[in-house]
């Protein structure tokens, strides 16, 4: 069975378009379900210690070491075993929500998630797909003041996830009809 990981990250409960998105875009997909709520869950910064620990040796970690990292590794197995990702992105101040940063954070590890090589960083969870569901009040997807779409997709891609697919009602607040309008045709297209 297809392994889904649902990530929603929006501040709003009620009446969160990205939510609603993610809702929809799994309730589309056949899998197995995974959901997680990053509001309702809030994930720690990174630290001191969780950075030494991530670059001491797998073999040499102390006990506080491997519980440092405990977290992350748990997240490191969701995202491992997931064929497929679906993130809710609300953009925040032109970018992607601290919560979402936080999980990004803890899941890029070097030698976990991604590898150096001869020929520069190299993802190593390919053969995963992303959708993301993109919800703005003003920032226009793959405009100059957009830092959240760019930012992850980069991210997915450095990770790995090569196969992204974007479903974005942005600039609600300008034009909430046609924004809906827009998520609304990419959704259909996404079911066929």
């Amino acid at each position: 069975m297809t392994q889904i990981l649902r990530i929603d990250s929006s501040a709003r409960f009620d009446g969160s378009v990205s939510r609603d998105l993610t809702g929809r875009i799994v309730d589309m997909l056949d899998g197995e379900v995974t959901h997680l709520d990053l509001a309702r869950t809030p994930l720690p910064q990174i630290t001191e210690t969780w950075m030494h620990s991530n670059f001491t040796p797998a073999e040499e970690r102390s006990e506080a070491q491997r519980e440092a990292l405990a977290q992350s590794d748990a997240l490191v197995a969701q995202l491992q075993a997931a064929d497929t990702v679906v993130i809710g992105l609300p953009v925040y101040n032109f970018s992607v929500p601290a919560a979402l940063k936080a999980w990004i954070d803890l899941v890029a590890r070097a030698g976990v998630t991604f590898r150096y090589t001869e020929n520069g960083p190299e993802g190593l969870l390919k053969g995963k797909r992303a959708i993301v569901a993109m919800a703005s009040g003003g920032t226009q997807e793959g405009s100059p003041i957009d830092f959240a779409s760019p930012y992850l997709r980069h991210m997915l891609g450095f990770l790995g996830i090569t196969d992204v697919t974007f479903i974005t009602a942005d600039t609600l607040m300008i034009d909430a009809e046609a924004a809906m309008g827009k998520a609304e045709a990419q959704l259909a297209k996404l079911a066929a």
